[in-house]
This record gives C-alpha cells, sequence and structure tokens, in this order.
C-alpha cells in the first residue's frame, strides 16, 4: 500500500466518479483505476460498487475511508509541522547548572525569542550537575547543555561562555571576615563544605585544594550553591564557591583569594559535534556564542 493509493481512493470516495478523480489527480482515469485495483487485491476486499459511470463506496471502503482519512490528516498536520521547523519553529531541550537558573538561562532565551525569525520555538528546560546533563546530551534528550566541560568527552563540543571568580563565603562574624583577601592555607584551619565531588565544581576546587597542598576537613557535600551557602550561613564552616547570585544575601559575608592564589571556573556551552540539528538548534547555539563573543569583546574593551 502506498501514499498515492491512499490519496487515489481518498479522491475517487470524495467524487464517486473515476473520471472526475482522476482529472482532480492529474492522471489518467486507466491509471486511477489500476491503483484502485491493486489495493483492493492486497486488502481482500471490495472497495466500490461500480454503477455506470458512477461508483459508490462498498461497506468495507466506508469503514477504510475513516482510516484513510485520519492517516492523511496526520500526513498533512506533519508536513506543516516540517515546514514550521524548517523556517521559524522547532523545539530545544536545554539542560544546565542551577546558578544559571536565576539569571543566564531566562535572559538568554528571552533575547533568542524576541528575534522575529524564532518566534514560533518552543523551550524545553531540565536543571542537572554538568556529568548528568552530559550523558543526557549524549543519549539524544537534550540538545544543548550549559555548565562544566568534560575533557575526555571528544564526542561534545564545549564553547567556553564566560568566567566566573571562585570566592571564599563565610558567616557574618567569622573571624575571617576581618581580611580583605583569603590565604589558601585558610581552608585547613576550618571546617569546609563543598560541592558534590561527582559534579564538574567539586572537582574543580579539589583541583585547588591539590594545587596548594591542603588536606582540608570537608564535612558536608552540596550539589549547589545555594545550598552551601545556607550552611555557611548558620555557621558550619566556611567554602569555595564560585560568584554567583545565591551567594550574595544576608548572613554571608564574601571574599577574594589572596593575590596569587586567584582561581576561576568558566561555564561552557555543549552539544554534539557533527550532530544534525534543526534550524531552531543551529540558530540558538549560534546566538549564544555570538552574544557571548560581543559581550567577552565588550569586556576587555572596558579594561
Amino acid at each position: 500500500m502506498t501514499l498515492n493509493q491512499l490519496q487515489y481512493f481518498y479522491q475517487a470516495a470524495k467524487t464517486q466518479h473515476f473520471n472526475h478523480a482522476a482529472e482532480n489527480l492529474s492522471i489518467s482515469q486507466p491509471s486511477l483505476s489500476r491503483a484502485i485495483s491493486a489495493l483492493e487485491n492486497e486488502l481482500g476486499v471490495m472497495l466500490f460498487e461500480r454503477v455506470g459511470r458512477n461508483v459508490t463506496l462498498t461497506k468495507a471502503g466506508q469503514i477504510f475511508l475513516e482510516h484513510t482519512e485520519k492517516i492523511l490528516d496526520d500526513i498533512a498536520v506533519a508536513e506543516r509541522k516540517m515546514e514550521q521547523i524548517a523556517c521559524s519553529g522547532g523545539e530545544i531541550s536545554v539542560a544546565y547548572v542551577s546558578p544559571l537558573s536565576t539569571r543566564f538561562i531566562p535572559q538568554t532565551v528571552r533575547s533568542f525569542s524576541r528575534i522575529e525569525e524564532n518566534r514560533d520555538v518552543t523551550f524545553h528546560f531540565f536543571q542537572g550537575i554538568s556529568s548528568q546533563n552530559i550523558q543526557g546530551l549524549k543519549n539524544g534528550r537534550y540538545d544543548v547543555i550549559f555548565g562544566t566541560r568534560d575533557i575526555s568527552e571528544m564526542s561534545v563540543r564545549f564553547i567556553p561562555l564566560m568566567r566566573q571568580e571562585m570566592v571564599v563565603i563565610l558567616p557574618e562574624g567569622h573571624e575571617l571576615c576581618a581580611r580583605d583577601r583569603i590565604e589558601a592555607s585558610c581552608f585547613e584551619q576550618y571546617p569546609i563544605l563543598t560541592y558534590d565531588h561527582i559534579s564538574g565544581l567539586g572537582r574543580h576546587t579539589e583541583n585547588f585544594y591539590r594545587r596548594h597542598n591542603l588536606r582540608p576537613s570537608v564535612i558536608c557535600e552540596s550539589p549547589d550553591e545555594n545550598g552551601i551557602a545556607s550552611l555557611v550561613e548558620e555557621g558550619f564552616g566556611i567554602a569555595l564557591v564560585a560568584d554567583v547570585d545565591y551567594i550574595h544575601r544576608p548572613g554571608i559575608c564574601i571574599r577574594h583569594l589572596a593575590e596569587g592564589q586567584e582561581f576561576y571556573h568558566t561555564v561552557y556551552m555543549g552539544y554534539l559535534a557533527g550532530k544534525y540539528q534543526i534550524p531552531a538548534v543551529s540558530r540558538f547555539i549560534k546566538f549564544v556564542r555570538d552574544a557571548c563573543a560581543q559581550e567577552d569583546s565588550a569586556t576587555k574593551h572596558e579594561l
């Protein structure tokens, strides 16, 4: 059974006349008759009864018409959807780490959606740690991810977007708040709160401690800065975290690392290299890359 046969049957059923149906389809009447006969032979039932020059549907033909109409309607919907995706529409699944949920993701998506070409694009948002997001990207669940890169993932192309300073957060009233900058050695003198060791930032902060030959007393791990800051605020210890919105709140004292010991974290956009992307996804990747490049250029110009 072919799509042409379904279309031929539909026209013949609606016009109840093979000649008229053939004219509507721009084919010859014998071609239409052969196609209908082949369809009837394949199905094993008669679809039409011939009444002079006209035709009428048999009971089997009436049932088959109901299903044919649904099939042709579904095909028409699919064609319109594909046309929309090829032009201004489409769906984009984005996964990101939690600190980006407050400003970066909402503002980036809003700016992208304001462009006329992207008016019909819809987004699906997911939040998780970078390792989980990378796995979701590789499995096809996500189109684009934002967070820490994994240099071992050769199938993922990571684009650096922004650099965040790593700072020390302390509970208000802590004795280290009297200092303008904090020496790395202080992390061996107080209880430490940190990121989950399986997360990108967890591994990143561990690298900092190893670089300075430190063995901090880690009393708790947390998935993000919000959880870490809440524990610091209650006096459980101090922490080395990315300078994000979550940590700027009452009860938290923020200090920079000592000169020469500054430490930074880079946020990346990731997508599968060499994989076909629908136009909307390709436009979004280019938009984010260009926007961050312009911002970086403007910052360097100001400096």
